[in-house]
Protein backbone atom coordinates (compact mmCIF):
# COMPACT_ATOMS: atom_id res chain seq x y z
CA UNK A 1 0.00 0.00 0.00
CA UNK A 2 1.16 3.74 -0.35
CA UNK A 3 3.40 5.17 2.40
CA UNK A 4 3.13 8.58 1.95
CA UNK A 5 -0.33 10.64 0.82
CA UNK A 6 -0.57 14.30 -0.14
CA UNK A 7 -4.00 15.24 0.52
CA UNK A 8 -5.10 19.29 -0.85
CA UNK A 9 -8.44 19.91 0.56
CA UNK A 10 -9.74 23.28 1.45
CA UNK A 11 -12.18 22.07 3.02
CA UNK A 12 -11.77 21.23 6.88
CA UNK A 13 -14.38 18.79 7.52
CA UNK A 14 -13.54 16.99 4.34
CA UNK A 15 -10.10 16.82 5.00
CA UNK A 16 -10.46 15.59 8.48
CA UNK A 17 -12.72 12.81 6.91
CA UNK A 18 -10.24 11.83 4.01
CA UNK A 19 -7.60 11.61 7.13
CA UNK A 20 -9.50 9.05 8.97
CA UNK A 21 -10.13 7.28 5.76
CA UNK A 22 -5.87 7.09 5.38
CA UNK A 23 -5.73 6.00 8.94
CA UNK A 24 -8.55 3.13 8.26
CA UNK A 25 -5.59 1.88 5.89
CA UNK A 26 -2.88 1.77 7.91
CA UNK A 27 -0.76 4.63 6.08
CA UNK A 28 2.32 5.80 7.61
CA UNK A 29 2.69 9.22 6.76
CA UNK A 30 -0.13 11.74 5.41
CA UNK A 31 -0.02 15.49 5.04
CA UNK A 32 -2.60 17.72 4.00
CA UNK A 33 -2.98 21.12 3.24
CA UNK A 34 -5.66 23.48 2.10
CA UNK A 35 -3.74 25.82 -0.63
CA UNK A 36 -2.81 24.55 -4.29
CA UNK A 37 0.49 26.91 -4.04
CA UNK A 38 1.02 24.70 -0.54
CA UNK A 39 0.46 21.35 -2.10
CA UNK A 40 2.93 21.98 -4.78
CA UNK A 41 5.72 23.44 -2.40
CA UNK A 42 5.06 20.14 -0.44
CA UNK A 43 5.76 18.08 -3.03
CA UNK A 44 9.29 20.37 -4.21
CA UNK A 45 10.26 19.85 -0.46
CA UNK A 46 9.13 15.71 -0.70
CA UNK A 47 11.18 15.53 -3.67
CA UNK A 48 14.50 17.83 -2.27
CA UNK A 49 14.59 15.14 0.81
CA UNK A 50 14.43 12.20 -1.61
CA UNK A 51 11.38 11.12 0.41
CA UNK A 52 8.95 12.35 -2.61
CA UNK A 53 5.13 11.28 -2.33
CA UNK A 54 3.11 8.01 -3.44
CA UNK A 55 0.12 9.63 -4.02
CA UNK A 56 -1.93 13.32 -4.23
CA UNK A 57 -5.63 13.43 -3.33
CA UNK A 58 -7.10 16.45 -4.48
CA UNK A 59 -10.17 18.50 -4.64
CA UNK A 60 -11.04 20.14 -8.12
CA UNK A 61 -12.11 23.29 -7.17
CA UNK A 62 -10.83 25.34 -4.41
CA UNK A 63 -12.71 28.68 -2.94
CA UNK A 64 -10.67 32.09 -3.12
CA UNK A 65 -10.18 34.07 -0.34
CA UNK A 66 -7.71 36.67 1.35
CA UNK A 67 -4.63 34.30 0.30
CA UNK A 68 -3.52 34.98 -3.21
CA UNK A 69 -2.94 32.09 -5.05
CA UNK A 70 -0.87 30.97 -7.91
CA UNK A 71 -2.17 28.14 -9.08
CA UNK A 72 -6.04 28.06 -8.79
CA UNK A 73 -7.40 24.58 -9.09
CA UNK A 74 -7.01 20.92 -8.95
CA UNK A 75 -6.56 20.57 -12.43
CA UNK A 76 -3.78 22.86 -12.46
CA UNK A 77 -2.09 21.64 -9.47
CA UNK A 78 -1.91 18.29 -10.91
CA UNK A 79 -0.44 19.73 -14.13
CA UNK A 80 2.28 21.47 -12.49
CA UNK A 81 3.21 18.70 -10.03
CA UNK A 82 3.34 16.32 -12.66
CA UNK A 83 5.95 18.28 -14.17
CA UNK A 84 8.01 17.67 -11.38
CA UNK A 85 7.42 14.37 -10.54
CA UNK A 86 5.76 12.48 -13.86
CA UNK A 87 4.94 9.26 -12.10
CA UNK A 88 3.04 10.35 -9.09
CA UNK A 89 -0.24 8.55 -8.73
CA UNK A 90 -3.69 10.91 -8.76
CA UNK A 91 -6.84 10.82 -7.42
CA UNK A 92 -9.54 13.78 -8.09
CA UNK A 93 -12.09 14.16 -5.13
CA UNK A 94 -14.71 16.38 -5.89
CA UNK A 95 -18.22 17.09 -5.95
CA UNK A 96 -17.80 17.54 -9.76
CA UNK A 97 -20.21 15.37 -11.62
CA UNK A 98 -20.55 16.88 -15.23
CA UNK A 99 -18.86 13.69 -17.34
CA UNK A 100 -17.62 15.75 -19.86
CA UNK A 101 -15.44 17.93 -17.27
CA UNK A 102 -14.50 14.51 -15.68
CA UNK A 103 -13.57 12.70 -18.63
CA UNK A 104 -10.80 15.78 -19.49
CA UNK A 105 -9.47 14.95 -16.53
CA UNK A 106 -8.70 11.39 -17.68
CA UNK A 107 -7.73 12.08 -20.99
CA UNK A 108 -5.81 15.34 -20.72
CA UNK A 109 -4.57 15.61 -17.15
CA UNK A 110 -3.83 11.94 -16.96
CA UNK A 111 -5.33 11.12 -13.71
CA UNK A 112 -5.63 8.15 -12.11
CA UNK A 113 -8.74 7.99 -10.00
CA UNK A 114 -11.98 10.09 -10.22
CA UNK A 115 -14.34 10.18 -6.56
CA UNK A 116 -17.29 11.98 -6.46
CA UNK A 117 -17.79 13.61 -3.14
CA UNK A 118 -21.11 11.19 -1.92
CA UNK A 119 -23.11 9.85 0.44
CA UNK A 120 -20.71 6.69 0.46
CA UNK A 121 -17.58 8.67 -0.33
CA UNK A 122 -15.29 6.78 1.97
CA UNK A 123 -16.00 3.71 0.50
CA UNK A 124 -15.31 4.76 -2.87
CA UNK A 125 -12.17 6.57 -1.80
CA UNK A 126 -10.86 3.60 -0.32
CA UNK A 127 -11.74 1.34 -3.75
CA UNK A 128 -9.87 3.87 -5.82
CA UNK A 129 -6.71 3.76 -3.60
CA UNK A 130 -6.74 0.29 -3.78
CA UNK A 131 -7.10 0.63 -7.23
CA UNK A 132 -4.22 2.80 -8.31
CA UNK A 133 -1.87 1.39 -6.25
CA UNK A 134 -2.05 -1.45 -8.12
CA UNK A 135 -1.95 0.64 -11.45
CA UNK A 136 -5.88 0.44 -12.19
CA UNK A 137 -7.62 3.45 -13.02
CA UNK A 138 -10.84 4.06 -10.92
CA UNK A 139 -14.29 5.92 -11.72
CA UNK A 140 -17.18 5.06 -10.02
CA UNK A 141 -19.73 2.43 -11.38
CA UNK A 142 -22.40 5.22 -11.88
CA UNK A 143 -19.79 7.83 -13.30
CA UNK A 144 -18.16 5.53 -15.90
CA UNK A 145 -21.70 5.03 -17.47
CA UNK A 146 -22.31 8.61 -17.91
CA UNK A 147 -18.64 8.96 -19.45
CA UNK A 148 -19.31 5.89 -21.38
CA UNK A 149 -22.43 7.72 -22.75
CA UNK A 150 -20.59 11.41 -23.26
CA UNK A 151 -18.04 9.11 -25.25
CA UNK A 152 -20.85 7.64 -27.17
CA UNK A 153 -21.82 11.11 -28.39
CA UNK A 154 -18.22 11.44 -30.18
CA UNK A 155 -18.74 15.45 -29.98
CA UNK A 156 -15.84 16.47 -32.63
CA UNK A 157 -14.39 20.11 -32.23
CA UNK A 158 -16.53 21.34 -34.65
CA UNK A 159 -19.84 20.09 -32.85
CA UNK A 160 -18.54 22.11 -29.69
CA UNK A 161 -17.60 25.16 -31.52
CA UNK A 162 -21.20 25.24 -32.68
CA UNK A 163 -22.79 24.77 -29.58
CA UNK A 164 -20.19 26.98 -28.04
CA UNK A 165 -21.50 29.83 -30.16
CA UNK A 166 -25.23 29.07 -30.12
CA UNK A 167 -24.47 28.94 -25.92
CA UNK A 168 -22.77 33.11 -26.31
CA UNK A 169 -26.05 33.86 -28.27
CA UNK A 170 -24.36 33.82 -31.64
CA UNK A 171 -27.23 33.86 -33.75
CA UNK A 172 -27.85 30.66 -36.11
CA UNK A 173 -27.60 32.69 -39.40
CA UNK A 174 -24.47 34.44 -37.88
CA UNK A 175 -22.11 31.45 -37.57
CA UNK A 176 -21.19 30.83 -41.21
CA UNK A 177 -19.39 34.21 -40.58
CA UNK A 178 -17.26 33.12 -37.27
CA UNK A 179 -16.16 30.03 -39.21
CA UNK A 180 -15.48 31.66 -42.69
CA UNK A 181 -13.40 34.45 -40.14
CA UNK A 182 -11.49 31.30 -38.39
CA UNK A 183 -10.94 29.24 -41.50
CA UNK A 184 -13.02 26.28 -39.95
CA UNK A 185 -14.95 24.32 -42.41
CA UNK A 186 -17.66 23.13 -43.61
CA UNK A 187 -19.35 26.99 -42.87
CA UNK A 188 -21.85 26.95 -45.25
CA UNK A 189 -25.42 27.61 -43.13
CA UNK A 190 -27.04 24.42 -44.53
CA UNK A 191 -23.82 22.60 -43.35
CA UNK A 192 -24.45 24.12 -39.91
CA UNK A 193 -28.00 23.82 -39.64
CA UNK A 194 -27.25 19.67 -41.18
CA UNK A 195 -24.82 19.00 -38.34
CA UNK A 196 -26.99 20.91 -35.46
CA UNK A 197 -30.23 18.67 -36.43
CA UNK A 198 -27.90 15.47 -36.34
CA UNK A 199 -27.17 16.07 -32.92
CA UNK A 200 -30.59 17.14 -31.59
CA UNK A 201 -31.85 14.01 -32.76
CA UNK A 202 -28.71 11.97 -31.75
CA UNK A 203 -29.51 13.40 -28.06
CA UNK A 204 -32.81 13.26 -28.40
CA UNK A 205 -33.68 16.91 -28.02
CA UNK A 206 -35.52 19.27 -30.21
CA UNK A 207 -34.14 22.79 -30.10
CA UNK A 208 -31.12 24.56 -30.05
CA UNK A 209 -31.66 25.45 -26.74
CA UNK A 210 -32.17 22.07 -25.29
CA UNK A 211 -28.91 21.23 -26.91
CA UNK A 212 -26.95 23.88 -24.93
CA UNK A 213 -28.19 23.12 -21.97
CA UNK A 214 -27.54 19.63 -22.67
CA UNK A 215 -24.04 20.04 -23.50
CA UNK A 216 -23.97 22.71 -20.43
CA UNK A 217 -24.77 19.17 -18.02
CA UNK A 218 -22.21 17.16 -19.44
CA UNK A 219 -19.91 19.96 -19.06
CA UNK A 220 -18.40 20.05 -22.70
CA UNK A 221 -18.86 23.40 -22.94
Amino acid sequence: MFKKILIAEDHESISISVQKTLEELNIPTVDHVYYCDDALAKVQKSIRENEPYDLLITDLYYEEDHYPQNIKDGKELVEEVRKLQPELKVIVFSAEHKSGVINSLFNETKINGYVRKARNDSKDLKKAIASVYVNETYLSLDLKQDVKKLNSYEFTEYDITLVSLLSQGVLLKNIPVYLKANNIRPNSLSSVEKRLNSLKEDLEVTSNEQLVAFCKDLGII
